[in-house]
């Protein structure tokens, strides 16, 4: 043994699936991953990139519609009308996908992935179809809505497709896969959004959707058929679900539309609290005693797994909101176009794929992930205060975004891979899904709390629509100065959070599951 494995194996902080209880891990996945350690590399080569092909396309649609819109926010507003609705826009397709997730893991661990996925392609189409027809603001946030209820499984079922096939200590190999598609959408999507909006109507953004999800659809339905699950006639939990509807519904629904859409004294604000805590109270206590509970809770009980969930959502939040919120800050306050700003958002989504490589490349040459989201994390909040405190020059807007993007590409690739070790191959259906509500969740928090307290800062008077026109931009660059301190410390909080997440030893876990 050489001193780097010695250092390895009495490293107390490491955690791997093998050192864990079997009730945390299950048998099965033991015996199921026993020989993936010595399966030849052309066999696990070939076969990844016959999955991988059909789950690309899925994945790549189901990130690029969140960011696809960020920089064509502004006209739409022009167009529709009420720029402080517009929030909904992004809020309506990740609040639909967030209560979504849960469902599409529990659904695929049932009736098997590939089948789900076909659902779910067919449901997103839809969706993308009724955006693209929408007259007003409202049947458009409604249309996003159905949007995101299939949208919700596409990322979940491509991660749990991937999990199914390769090791979690082999997984660092192939990030360079994953990080492509993320470059593809995370970079392409506020680019592609602003070309699109400068030459051409923004409704081509939505239609665009229809030849790829049936491209996705026949790529998909090539698969194998998956065999019956054992799982597949367990109870389900339809009060649960719908308990998690209107909880998650009013709390953001408060968030994004409190001081602007009602005041904070007042009727309505005190309802939706009201039914947020109630629903959320018999929410907890109905999931802890029902068998099969729609919330992933047997996941999130595992140790460790908190933290985790706390810090992809402090990330989630800070990303999200400065992707919808710096389009509209750049147009408004600083006069650039659609086209300039998803220019001007390179610098973040680029760095966003330039920090999930090398955190990628780093657990793969160590063997250990999980070490770097602490200091991603802590680095983001530094470039969000940076927004705050300095001078809104380009120089500055450019690096404080890259710097954010490099420290939010460290979070989800580790996150993710520690979810799926510690919940076992049986598991990696809610092991996915976890991840994606506690990202969808913290993504519509942070972008209706922190759009909500922008709109609230911009509305003149308290009283009346805000005219994107009559905007006077010291006024928005004031506020705007506010949201991103409020920002910085969110993120500063998430970066806390990630001090508590363990660390994983890949090589460990592949010795002891062999």
């Amino acid at each position: 043994m050489n001193q780097r494995d010695l250092h390895r194996d009495t490293e107390p902080s490491l955690l791997s699936e093998g050192s864990l209880p079997s009730s945390t891990t299950g048998t099965e996945d033991a015996e199921a991953t026993a020989t993936a350690p010595v399966a030849t590399p052309a066999i696990e080569r070939s076969s990844f990139f016959a999955l991988f092909s059909a789950v690309m396309l899925p994945m790549f649609m189901g990130a690029v519609d969140q960011t696809l819109l960020v920089t064509a926010t502004p006209r739409i507003a022009a167009e529709l009308g009420g720029l402080a609705d517009t929030s909904w826009i992004a809020v309506g397709y990740l609040l639909a996908a967030t209560v979504m997730a849960p469902l599409y893991g529990r659904m695929g661990d049932r009736f098997g992935r590939r089948n789900v996925m076909l659902v779910a392609l067919c449901i997103f189409m839809a969706g993308s179809l009724a955006c693209a027809l929408a007259p007003t603001m409202h049947l458009l946030i409604a249309a996003r809505v159905l949007q995101g209820l299939g949208g919700g499984g596409l990322m979940v079922l491509s991660q749990a497709l991937i999990g199914e096939l390769v090791p979690p200590w082999e997984r660092p190999r192939y990030q360079a896969y994953f990080a492509t598609i993320f470059t593809a959408s995370s970079v392409g999507g506020p680019l592609i959004g602003g070309l699109v909006v400068h030459h051409g109507d923004w409704r081509w953004l939505f239609l665009a959707n229809l030849p790829l999800g049936v491209l996705a659809f026949w790529r998909m339905s090539r698969l194998p058929r998956p065999p019956p699950s054992a799982h597949r006639h367990a109870p389900y939990d339809p009060a649960g679900f719908a308990l998690f509807v209107v909880c998650a519904a009013s709390v953001l629904l408060w968030l994004g539309q409190v001081g602007h859409g009602f005041r904070l004294v007042s009727g309505t604000s005190a309802l939706l609290l009201a039914v947020a805590i109630a629903s959320g109270i018999v929410l907890a206590r109905q999931q802890r005693r029902h068998p099969h509970a729609f919330l992933p809770l047997e996941v999130l009980r595992l140790p460790g797994v908190p933290w985790i969930c706390l810090s992809v959502i402090g990330f989630a939040a800070t990303m999200f909101a400065l992707l919808f919120l710096l389009p509209i800050y750049l147009q408004v306050a600083r006069n650039a176009d659609a086209l300039g700003s998803g220019m001007q958002l390179l610098p973040l989504t680029a760095g966003i794929v330039v920090g999930s490589t090398l955190n990628s490349r780093i657990s793969h040459y160590t063997g250990i992930s999980g070490r770097l989201p602490p200091w991603g994390l802590g680095a983001a909040a530094f470039a969000v205060l940076a927004l705050a405190l300095l001078p809104p020059l380009p120089w500055v807007i450019t690096i404080a975004a890259a710097v954010c993007g490099v420290g939010f590409g460290t979070v989800m690739p580790s996150a993710q891979l520690a979810t799926q070790i510690l919940a076992g191959r049986q598991r990696l259906g809610t092991a996915a899904a976890l991840m994606s509500l506690t990202r969808s969740t913290g993504a519509s928090i942070g972008t209706a709390a922190f759009s909500g307290l922008a709109f609230v800062l911009l509305q003149s008077g308290g009283d009346g629509p805000i005219d994107v026109k009559q905007l006077d931009p010291a006024r928005v660059d004031h506020a705007f100065q506010l949201v991103f301190g409020a920002l910085a410390v969110f993120a500063g909080l998430a970066a806390l959070a990630a001090l508590r997440t363990p660390t994983m030893d890949l090589k460990e876990h592949a010795a002891k599951s062999a």
